[in-house]
């Protein structure tokens, strides 16, 4: 048997506008490109892969199942920008084929500094997945798949989730297979499910490379790779970001095609199936402990942290940014908290990465600044005067 498991990360950040050291104004984000940007990746990816997925649902009758997760950040921009992609999501929650995962609500780095507020944005993030689509989460992934064995005896004590997925990196399997699921040390319930790298990144990262010897990569194909694990493994577990539809794969490379060609290819073989994460945690006993005593994440070829703290700059704005955690909380102000917690979105910190060897391109692609230390210097201007909102001696002069 080989369960197909599809999971989508869907996230957009609250882009900062420029902020220069004389600003006073506690406007921090640009509301006209996160706008455009919103918009333009509704129309390019959410709402053409939305209706491919419903369409694939309808057409194989509940057989065909993925799951989502999507932050907490961009719920708010698309109930606020492109309304028209919730709508679609809610008509994908009420088809029973669709899994909603939890994380963390702001997309943030908050486990590596406070464990307090991990907690509060799971649980926020929970709560608005609760509200929008019905579903109460039982699965959790952590921003950009970042995971330890201490996370999943965090994950596992809070008593809420019975699975967690992470990165299926060869230096933590060694010569054992990322299509089982595994436990990790320590823990009795929570059960790991691994990405398959290989495939997911044929997928999301190879699929229009002409230079790729398997190029063009057609749904028939694929399947058989995927064929290949029936009797190696339980469960193939295909993780990418969703706008590798339409955004980082453009409609013209046939991505949309491919996917809407891909179940019937994958179901032709009588022993695969598609299943939900929970459903895949339900089904498949873990095949052994995996021992990941150091943090991974699903970045670069390092598969480590080093694309949000592989430079002093990143170290110092995530520092400074939680330094004021009490000082935000303990002030009662819900607008102050709220630019908080989105201040702590990873993408801030992977604007200011340095790294410009094997992976200098994708970073360079996704970075709005001119350079990475163009990045610091303008968070840094923010969180100047989100400070100064914080200050005791600003409290007692305004009062």
């Amino acid at each position: 048997m080989a369960s197909v498991c599809f999971y989508f990360q869907v996230h957009q950040p609250y882009r900062l506008r420029h902020y220069t050291v004389f600003d006073e104004d506690h406007r921090y984000f640009d509301e006209f490109k996160n706008k455009a940007i919103c918009k333009k990746v509704a129309n390019k990816c959410y709402l053409p892969a939305n209706r491919v997925i419903l369409d694939l649902i309808k057409k194989h009758e509940g057989k065909f199942k993925v799951a989502y997760s999507i932050t907490g950040v961009l719920l708010e921009q698309l109930a606020e920008f492109s309304p028209e992609v919730m709508s679609t999501f809610d008509a994908l929650a009420r088809t029973g084929c669709v899994e909603f995962l939890a994380e963390t609500y702001y997309h943030s780095l908050s486990f590596l500094y406070s464990r307090q507020e991990f907690i509060e944005q799971i649980q926020k993030h929970k709560e608005t997945v609760e509200k929008l689509f019905g579903q109460t989460p039982r699965v959790f992934r952590n921003t950009e798949l970042i995971y330890s064995n201490d996370l999943a005896k965090t994950i596992e004590s809070m008593d809420q989730f019975d699975g967690i997925i992470t990165e299926g990196a060869d230096h933590i399997l060694g010569d054992r297979s990322p299509n089982f699921l595994y436990r990790p040390p320590g823990c009795e319930k929570v059960k790991l499910l691994l990405k398959n790298y290989a495939l997911s990144d044929d997928i999301a990262f190879r699929f229009s490379n002409q230079q790729w010897k398997e190029w063009p990569l057609m749904a028939n194909k694929f399947s058989q790779w995927v064929n290949r694990i029936n009797g190696n493994g339980n469960v193939v577990n295909l993780f990418m970001d969703y706008e590798t539809f339409g955004e980082h794969q453009w409609a013209d490379t046939g991505i949309f095609d491919f996917m809407r060609h891909l179940p019937d290819e994958i179901m032709n073989h009588p022993d695969n199936n598609f299943l939900t994460p929970s459903e895949a945690v339900a089904r498949y006993d873990a095949n052994e402990v995996v021992d990941i005593p150091g943090l991974i994440s699903w970045a670069d070829t390092e598969r480590d942290l080093s694309a949000w703290l592989g430079n002093a700059m990143q170290s110092n704005a995530l520092h400074e940014v939680y330094r004021m955690e009490n000082q935000v909380k303990d002030s009662g102000d819900e607008k102050l908290l709220g630019d908080w917690r989105k201040l702590q979105t990873s993408d801030h910190f992977y604007y200011m990465c340095t790294k410009y060897f094997a992976d200098g391109d994708v970073h360079k692609y996704f970075n709005p600044y001119d350079s990475p230390y163009d990045s610091y210097i303008n968070f840094m201007n923010v969180m100047g005067n989100l400070r100064l909102r914080c200050s005791p001696l600003k409290t007692a002069t305004t009062a």
